[in-house]
């Protein structure tokens, strides 16, 4: 089992999984001493390390007590005020618990498993957005470090057994959408956004369908557009056709920065959110607020919910008990759904 390193050098984890022929999750749980690996491995693995006197590289003695002193969580992307809302939630968080912050974005990860498999030893504890890695991923993660997951499937689909959950309720959206209806006359209102690319812009979706049909209407097939504010703009021609057509009367919009998007791009064709057509989003971002008209919103409190994810991974670290929690979510109105500004 040659290394091929220079004397003095000292071997990273990807380097002993390369020469034990096994991933670094299993180097991981061999040095710690944690998780389920077949002795053939677990002998394969302990005779690289001591071949090759390997620690992991930061603070060996830390890591292997668990206490870097750090929490990571990690997004698929790290632009926009939804990203920003979560971070600057779990790092009040973090700082009230005298812990530091490594914040990873996977948008332009190779290998986005492996690398993270590699932050478990710089962190103490992991928070992963919904959809960034599959469920096994996930599961050999949570042997590695706690895990929480924020968002995803209402009912729990896809988070593991040994990993927890905070997500948002979404079940307002039908409260919104009844609001357009009954008390603005909108009865053709169109969802933009991609429900089958997350669960929890299909929850929003389901609701906003529950509502429709409630109402004896029939929910219209979803206009696809991604969920940054440019996608709002990009969206704008098609939903500007759909208006023109008198094929729809409203927008009700996967997130806010879709529906700001959609907003700036109708005022460009002298069209005003309110009077020519109602338009919400969800999330309830700072711009909401300061837009004019202001954009109604399905508001869910961000800071809170990956503060509380924080707190959960604090909770688990130290040994207390933890359990998946939902944050509640709520209707505000403003002008863009007609009502008074």
């Amino acid at each position: 089992m040659g290394s091929g390193k220079r004397e003095g050098d000292r071997l990273n984890v990807r380097q002993i999984a390369e020469l034990a022929g096994v991933s670094t999750a299993t180097v991981s749980r061999v040095y710690r001493g944690i998780g389920q690996v077949s002795p053939e491995m677990r002998e394969r693995v302990s005779r690289a390390i001591a071949e090759h006197g390997y620690r992991p590289s930061h603070f060996g003695t830390a890591l292997a007590n668990r206490r870097n002193g750090t929490l990571g969580i990690v997004f698929p992307g790290l632009s926009g005020p939804y990203f920003g809302e979560l971070i600057e939630g779990f790092d009040r968080a973090a700082i009230t618990a005298g812990v530091s912050v490594n914040i990873l974005g996977t948008h332009a990860l190779r290998d986005t498993a492996a690398d993270l498999e590699a932050m478990t030893e710089r962190v103490d504890g992991l928070a992963v957005h919904a959809g960034v890695v599959d469920e096994e991923t996930i599961r050999r993660l949570a042997e590695l470090v706690p895990v929480v997951v924020i968002g995803g499937d209402p009912d729990g689909a896809g988070i593991p057994e040994g990993a927890l959950q905070v997500r948002s309720d979404h079940s307002h959206m039908r409260d919104l959408v009844a609001h357009l209806i009954h008390d603005h006359g909108r009865t053709r209102l169109a969802f933009l956004g991609r429900p089958s690319d997350s669960p929890d812009i299909q929850s929003r979706y389901d609701h906003y369908a529950a509502a429709l049909r409630d109402a004896g209407l029939r929910p219209a097939t979803p206009i696809n557009a991604w969920l940054a504010q440019a996608d709002g703009v990009l969206a704008a021609p098609r939903i500007l056709d759909l208006l023109r057509a008198g094929e729809i009367d409203g927008v009700v919009a996967a997130n806010d920065e879709l529906a700001l998007g959609l907003m700036f791009a109708l005022l460009s064709e002298g069209l005003i959110a309110g009077r020519d057509l109602a338009l919400t989003g969800v999330d309830d971002v700072p711009m909401s607020s300061l837009v004019s008209p202001g954009l109604t919103t399905l508001a869910r409190p961000l800071r809170d919910l990956s503060g509380i994810a924080a707190g959960l991974l604090l909770d688990l670290i130290a040994g207390r008990p933890a359990q998946s929690a939902v944050v509640p979510s709520q209707v505000i109105r403003r002008g863009s759904c007609g009502c008074p500004s």
